[in-house]
């Protein structure tokens, strides 16, 4: 655990922010923390698995309906809509990963672009239950919360555990067992492994984290619309992973911190904020494919071969 000290570092950094910077920045802390629950559940199919989901945003909106509608129709506490919403996108992911799942490579990023956008369609059109394209207001948290500091550290605590959960799965034999079929498929099933049910498994866990995210999003948001489940939403997680590297674990969340304070730094200055980030993704693209985890790996490595070349003369 010694080489994780860092990590405790930056959760400590994490509980004095709101102490030193203003609510706007609050507010924007907020944001890193949900889309990079997001973006980190994205990357058990992206990074893990080695499967591109250009749907991946469906099971962000069901979490964050599923926690909207219980609060505002219901009255449910928080808690329990957040249960729900991984609930209910890990429901709606074993039924639909059961098709994408037969498939790899470009067809399966099509087919789960194709079912993200039949969700999306879906709850554009249910005027009657989630509000149509008027979306749904109103979805306040509880007094506790109501502060934009009491729902950073509650988002804070939240994002750190369900993290902690992620990681633990990516260390787990089933985490290294989605490596080996990210790296040969064929091979991984010659040793007589359930490819199709172990990328099932790992379709709905990154769904119902997906949908925790989601659900965060609709009380910090004060409200949520049908776009949480259209096909750009999904493309956030995948700028998110190739900026901050899909090979690391975190390399999402850092990606996440660059993506989110560029947005809320460049719109103070301009409209043409598309324009910005699309420059970042080229740069990254071309000048570092690993993104900037794997680009401050590979620089480790080099210092660390310098100075033990060093050491040897």
């Amino acid at each position: 655990m010694k080489r994780y000290w860092w990590l405790g570092l930056i959760f400590i950094i994490g509980l004095v922010l709101p102490l030193v910077v203003g609510e706007f920045w609050v507010h924007v802390a907020v944001e890193i923390l949900i889309l990079g629950l997001f973006a980190v559940s994205f990357n058990m199919i992206f990074g893990y698995m080695g499967q591109l989901s250009f749907g991946h945003a469906a099971y962000y909106g069901v979490g964050a309906y599923a926690t909207g509608l219980l609060m505002v129709k219901a009255s449910l506490p928080l808690p329990v809509g957040l249960v729900v919403s991984m609930a209910a996108a890990g429901m709606c992911a074993l039924i639909i990963g059961y098709f994408c799942v037969r498939l790899t490579g470009i067809y399966f990023a099509i087919l789960t672009l194709a079912f993200g956008q039949m969700l999306y369609y879906i709850i554009f059109q249910w005027y009657s239950f989630t509000g149509g394209d008027d979306g749904l207001q109103g979805i306040v948290p509880p007094k506790l919360l109501f502060g934009a500091t009491a729902y950073y550290y509650f988002t804070l605590c939240v994002v750190t555990a369900a993290l902690i959960v992620m990681w633990y799965i990516s260390r787990s034999p089933f985490g290294y067992t989605m490596r080996s079929i990210r790296e040969n498929a064929d091979r991984t099933r010659f040793i007589g492994i359930n490819v199709r049910r172990y990328m099932l498994i790992n379709f709905v866990v990154a769904a119902m984290f997906a949908g925790l995210a989601g659900g965060l999003w609709g009380p910090f948001n004060r409200s949520i619309a049908p776009d949480l489940c259209n096909w750009h939403q999904s493309g956030i997680p995948v700028f998110m992973a190739v900026i901050g590297g899909p090979m690391g674990f975190l390399g999402p969340m850092i990606g996440s911190v660059i993506y989110t304070f560029l947005m809320a730094f460049v719109t103070g200055f301009t409209e043409y904020w598309p324009l910005v980030i699309g420059s970042v993704i080229i740069f990254v693209v071309l000048f570092m494919p690993g993104g900037v985890l794997g680009l401050a790996e590979a620089r480790t490595k080099w210092f660390r071969s310098r100075r033990f070349g060093k050491n040897l003369e």
